[in-house]
């Protein structure tokens, strides 16, 4: 299970929203100071995200993306990025400054083949970005436009849409647990691993060690998560990345 320490930027600083609320946001400081700590740590990725282009579509944090890149490159760790992918060439734009993954959101929720398309241009370098509120039924509602609006599509409709296609993971948030640190949708993340094929890698709710291990701990049909996204608890100082890498490394 891949670790992925998360970088959230607005305003060219390094925040955290809690449960997506624009309202309810801490700075952290430099990103490239934060995107340098976790390299030195041995991150192998990093997951980096511009907030007001997922809520609006408009990119605001393009140069830095670049530079935490660059900043990353020269010890092998690879960048993980989304927020307002909205069209194929903001995939190109990316891909171009050197992002190694490509996170579509709402996009892909809104034109499932426009993800395929980007998809099988960029073998496995796109993944499809997958946030969700539980509902009093149980059911779960995706969600875009920086979780402001729902999608009006199914999880399993969405997912077969993509089945057999060169999709590089689907990155599946739970929004009511984001930023709570008190654990992630290990139900609901056992559904998501049964119901799809492709590499999923989950965020939201991790707090402490435990939470990783239970995590990487998940299975079904003899599939485990491919990766996780820690941000708050890092930043928070809740554990450090070296301690989440051993958390997340297979058992002897």
């Amino acid at each position: 299970m891949e670790l992925f320490p998360a970088i959230d930027l607005r305003g060219g600083a390094a925040v955290r929203l809690t449960q997506g609320d624009f309202e309810r946001q801490r700075e952290y400081g430099d990103p490239l100071a934060l995107a340098s700590r976790f390299v030195a740590a041995g991150a192998s990725w990093i997951h980096v995200v511009d907030l007001e282009a997922a809520r609006t579509g408009v990119p605001h944090e393009r140069d830095m993306v670049r530079r935490i890149v660059e900043a990353a490159a020269g010890s092998g760790t690879r960048v993980q990025c989304g927020g307002g992918v909205r069209a194929e060439r903001d995939v190109a734009a990316l891909v171009e400054a050197g992002v190694a993954r490509v996170v579509m959101g709402t996009a892909a929720l809104e034109d499932p083949e426009l993800a395929t398309a980007c998809g099988r241009r960029w073998p496995g370098r796109v993944a499809v970005g997958l946030d969700y509120a539980v509902g009093t039924d149980g059911s779960a509602e995706l969600r875009g436009h920086g979780w402001s609006t729902g999608s009006g599509r199914s999880l399993p409709e969405l997912l077969s849409c993509w089945e057999g296609e060169p999709i590089g993971a689907v990155v599946a948030t739970s929004i009511a647990r984001d930023g709570m640190l008190e654990g992630p949708d290990l139900a609901g993340l056992a559904s998501l691993l049964a119901t799809t094929e492709l590499p999923v890698v989950a965020s939201g709710g991790v707090g402490d060690l435990a939470h990783l291990g239970a995590l990487g701990a998940l299975g079904a049909d003899g599939r485990r998560l491919a990766g996780v996204i820690v941000g708050k608890a890092l930043v928070e100082g809740r554990f450090s990345v070296e301690e989440a890498l051993a958390a997340c490394a297979p058992s002897a």
